[in-house]
């Protein structure tokens, strides 16, 4: 005899609750896929991509955005996790790394593309003059407090996108392996 089907109830869509068949070795799998120097590669390939579209558009509309480089945040974010695929800390400290380093880099680079703009010469002339004289210029004048809390919000978003999304059972199978790890070092 079953039991008898309520006409509000809803169908099911998940599964039965019961654990998956899943052991420590694949979340010993799940952990050898991460790849930090995937990550760190991607990571460059971003900021580079990311340095060229902050000029273009800052060149085309003649103004600059400094939340442009929340959108590198968020763009080292999922670069870092799908060239990386962590699972652990070293990702989104990375992606936040690389978030600071790039929005500072995206800045020199548009001020000096406005620069070369500004005396008729190529922007990596510009960039090849650059002494110890001209840091202490370019922190005074042409960074501001607005690029300071902009590349602090790209790195939380980085950071936040980073770490690789697991499925339950990957989940679970990780926190095996992790115990089974633990318990071989005491």
């Amino acid at each position: 005899m079953s039991k008898p089907r309520l006409p509000l109830r809803l169908r099911k869509k998940h599964g039965s609750g019961l654990r998956r068949d899943v052991s420590a070795d694949d979340g010993a799998r799940v952990a050898g896929e991460q790849s930090i120097r995937d990550a760190l590669i991607a990571g460059l390939v971003v900021i580079i991509v990311f340095c060229i579209l902050f000029v273009s558009l800052s060149s085309l509309v003649d103004r600059v955005f400094p939340w442009m480089t929340v959108l590198l945040g968020a763009m080292l974010g999922y670069a870092v996790r799908r060239a990386g695929r962590g699972v652990d800390w070293r990702f989104p400290v990375l992606a936040a790394v690389l978030a600071l380093v790039g929005s500072m880099v995206g800045n020199i680079v548009v001020a000096a593309s406005s620069t070369a703009d500004t005396l008729g010469t190529g922007t990596l002339h510009v960039l090849r003059s650059v002494t110890s004289m001209t840091w202490p210029v370019y922190f005074d004048e042409r960074l501001t407090a607005a690029d300071g809390f902009y590349a602090i919000l790209a790195a939380a978003l980085a950071a936040f996108l980073a770490n690789r999304r697991l499925t339950r059972s990957q989940y679970y199978a990780l926190r095996l392996w992790r115990e089974r790890s633990d318990g071989h070092q005491n």
